[in-house]
């Protein structure tokens, strides 16, 4: 991309001095040297870049996907794609970024693994003239140029919404997400906005309220079996912050025969979670369609990697995926554009889930008998 630029420059300075040099003539032109230029400027728009994509682990199901997504958009759009996966290790992450950021990437998008630590991105990133999109969790703290998220505040009241309608009264454990990600804080932040009138009038009690750290679903397995023991097994509401912690948790309720009866919740609807709502054992999951913030991020950094700047890069994301707004990350106010989430039950599984693609009939309901499976309208 830098190359091409250059050629226009020198073109345009060419047509400064023939203009300059001009006497008793028009200003115009030549013909041959205008076609050169458009010429030059084409070959911009059209040629191969590089964006560099940073994730914090491929070992959840949904980072996979999502990577299998930029992937496939890059293929049919010229884009050469370099995927790094920092494997739970912040310092990793920070250090796989210089790496690409010294090989000269056109973009970076960066799903950071520690919201606070990936802020060292940006300044290098900055010194090299390559934007930065910071992909679903928030880069804190660094001079940030875009962030691609859900509404996660959103999720945080859904998934409580899910365990206080089921169960509006009793004990409650209140499982929080890794403490280093900052949609963690955006989350607890839409839980609070639910539970909070609750726990004030005495309707529920927080048992135990505590983070899983890295998401873990063995963390949350341990801290779903310490609260269990601290009520005695009496227990009406589970508030999780995703699928994987949720599914760990369920596992420590099915030891206790309280799988189902309990409420509980989260997001992301994996496959695994998707099977534990239509068979009664997870009370629901958000649903955050990858599709649309996969391509609005891609579409964004593809943008940005051509030499798109301000509006100019923000229009280039389809308005249709969702809607722009700000978020500060400590340093500064960062253009965020966010991507709505749903609600999902067993009640409209079919309709969301299966419709939209995500998951198949089969992947869902393979623990359920064929002749109870819903109808596909």
């Amino acid at each position: 991309m830098k190359r091409y630029l250059s050629i226009i420059l020198v073109l345009t300075l060419a047509l400064t001095l023939l203009a300059g040099c001009a006497t008793g003539a028009t200003t115009a032109a030549p013909a041959e040297t205008t076609a050169a230029a458009a010429a030059a400027t084409t070959a911009a728009a059209d040629e191969k870049v590089t964006i560099g994509v940073s994730v914090g682990t491929l070992a959840q199901e949904r980072w996979q996907r999502e990577i299998d997504m930029f992937k496939e958009y890059a293929a049919a759009n010229n884009i050469d794609l370099i995927v790094q996966s920092a494997e739970d290790d912040p310092q990793k992450q920070i250090s796989q970024c210089e790496n690409m950021i010294t090989q000269g990437v056109d973009a970076l998008i960066v799903q950071a693994l520690d919201s606070a630590a990936a802020g060292a991105i940006c300044e290098p990133a900055k010194a090299a003239d390559i934007p930065v999109v910071s992909y679903d969790r928030l880069v804190m703290n660094g001079d940030l140029d875009y962030y691609i998220t859900f509404d996660t505040v959103k999720v945080g009241k859904t998934e409580a919404q899910f365990v206080v309608d089921k169960a509006p009264k009793g004990n409650y454990i209140w499982m929080l997400g890794d403490p280093n990600d900052f949609n963690t804080t955006l989350l607890e932040q839409g839980q609070t906005e639910v539970l909070q009138p609750l726990i004030d009038s005495g309707d529920i009690k927080i048992i135990l309220k505590q983070n899983a750290k890295n998401w873990d679903p063995n963390e949350a397995l341990k801290i779903a079996e310490n609260g269990l023991t601290l009520a005695n097994n009496d227990l009406q509401g589970y508030v999780a912050s995703n699928d994987g912690t949720a599914g760990g948790a369920i596992q420590a309720l099915t030891a206790q025969g309280l799988a189902g009866k309990v409420a509980i919740a989260g997001q992301d609807a994996d496959v695994a979670a998707c099977q534990r709502v239509v068979e009664g054992t997870q009370t629901g999951t958000v649903y955050k369609p990858l599709k649309k913030l996969n391509q609005a991020a891609i579409q964004l950094a593809a943008a940005l990697a051509k030499g798109l700047r301000g509006d100019e890069a923000k229009k280039a994301v389809d308005s249709s995926l969702g809607i722009w707004s700000v978020q500060n990350n400590g340093f500064k106010d960062v253009d965020s554009f966010q991507v709505d989430v749903v609600a999902v039950s067993k009640d409209n599984m079919v309709q969301e889930i299966i419709k939209d693609g995500f998951h198949t009939m089969e992947e869902v309901y393979k623990n359920i008998p064929k002749d109870q499976w819903p109808a596909v309208n």
